[in-house]
């Protein structure tokens, strides 16, 4: 559902049903080049985020989207800025109009190539510029001279670009917030305010994720006016068919466990999320001395190497690739059968994030989950989280030793065994996770 109020958009599966919400990208008022670009691409139709988003970012009202992993959220801001900026007089030197923030290098560079796709066909494609750390910057500051349409970037290197004078963000009529909430939390939210102080007051704010913690919509309510806010739900129609498990192992066997699944369900490729940069290249090595082809994916690799893996693994050079969170966020991996959670992420959020690699563009999926006696309290947030209830299994020969630490039983009020403040503090602060 949404938020009450005349811009509030959403879509249900009651009435009249999803198969009313598919429409034409020619009905959302598109010109026909980039009708025909995402006509070679395969596109269908436009899906509900897409429907109700393109018609708002072309009437020039702010927009606040809620829309599953894998919902066409990319096209349904790239199209319609594309289409804008195409009807508007060119300068020299190009003026960046169009701002583009992702929250890591991979996200960024994907949404440079589709904007590149989408655009193809203008009769005057828009010089497009993709930034980001890890690589040299002196590349991208000659990339930038004489302008460009549209910047993608990470806060981090706009803002070096920026104070390098190689980059003004004056002009800029449209910021685009992908994967949003990650945006304004903690690890970029000084960056980002920095980037919003050089902009435009007056300006159209898109914002783009599949989550929207409480403690972000104060921030967005802040940076938005009078915004179109479309929500659309996962519904039958649109989720996509993940199949979770829950596997129960001590942590020194998971790898052997994950080496046996990997050779009993003959899976393809697998994904594989750690929670160190010390645990993928650990991960990795033993998988290859076993005889699997696999590769670590993690922040402290230089982009050559993170673009490599990445491309290894997407073209099947590759069968298992063990990374951090930086592959959870946004990234189109085609075909990808399988998501293991050898380590649960930190926060109930990113396991969404994390299992809508699989089950993208009306594939099917599986989703796998190690739980052990130290992470079944944190599994279980996860799942009420998500209104989830997984049958917890065993696979045989990786039978836990370990006992798990039972749920706390309610005190009941007895005297001694009541929380303490510190325990309650502790535990609404999982709860927030």
């Amino acid at each position: 559902m949404l938020a009450a109020g005349p811009n509030a958009l959403g879509f249900q599966c009651g009435g009249r049903g999803f198969i009313d919400w598919v429409m034409s990208f020619s009905s959302l008022g598109l010109s026909e080049p980039l009708i025909r670009a995402v006509t070679e691409r395969n596109y269908p139709a436009a899906t509900p985020i897409q429907a109700a988003a393109i018609p708002a970012v072309l009437r020039g009202n702010d927009v606040w989207a809620s829309a599953q992993t894998g919902s066409g959220k990319t096209a349904a801001f790239a199209l319609p800025i594309l289409q804008r900026l195409s009807t508007s007089r060119r300068e020299s030197p190009r003026p960046v109009r169009a701002l583009v923030l992702a929250p890591t290098r991979e996200l960024a560079a994907q949404i440079g190539e589709s904007f590149r796709a989408y655009g193809r066909h203008l009769p005057a494609p828009p010089k497009i510029a993709v930034v980001f750390g890890g690589v040299s910057i002196n590349p991208q500051m000659m990339e930038l001279r004489g302008g460009a349409d549209i910047v993608v970037a990470t806060p981090g290197r706009l803002l070096d670009l920026v104070e390098r004078n190689a980059l003004w963000l004056a002009a800029i009529s449209t910021l685009v917030l992908d994967e949003a909430d990650r945006l304004f939390a903690l690890g970029f939210a000084d960056e980002l305010a920095r980037v919003i102080a050089l902009l435009p007051a007056r300006r159209q704010n898109l914002l783009f994720s599949a989550t929207f913690p409480p403690a972000v919509q104060a921030l967005a309510e802040n940076l938005l006016r009078n915004p179109v806010r479309i929500d659309v739900p996962v519904v039958a129609a649109l989720a996509p068919v993940i199949l979770q498990r829950a596997i129960e192992v001590d942590p020194p066997r998971r790898t052997q466990l994950l080496r046996h699944l990997i050779q009993e369900h003959h899976w393809t490729r697998v994904l594989v999320f750690v929670a160190t940069k010390y645990a993928t290249e650990h991960v990795a090595d033993k998988l290859r001395r076993a005889g699997l082809a696999a590769t670590a994916l993690h922040g402290e690799l230089s982009q050559g190497a993170r673009t490599q893996a990445l491309a290894d693994f997407k073209a099947s050079r590759v069968q298992v690739l063990v990374a951090t969170d930086v592959a959870a966020r946004g990234l189109d991996i085609a075909q990808l059968p399988v998501v293991v959670n050898y380590d649960l992420p930190r926060s109930a959020v990113d396991h969404l994030h994390r299992i809508g690699r699989t089950g993208r563009a009306g594939e099917s999926g599986v989703a796998v989950s190690f739980i052990s006696a130290g992470t079944a309290a944190h599994f279980r947030l996860i799942e009420k989280r998500h209104r989830l209830s997984l049958p917890r299994e065993q696979i045989a020969g990786f039978e836990p030793v370990e006992l798990a630490v039972p749920p706390p039983l309610s005190t009941g009020g007895v005297k001694g065994r009541r929380k303490s403040k510190k325990d309650k503090l502790r535990e609404a602060a999982q709860e927030k996770r």
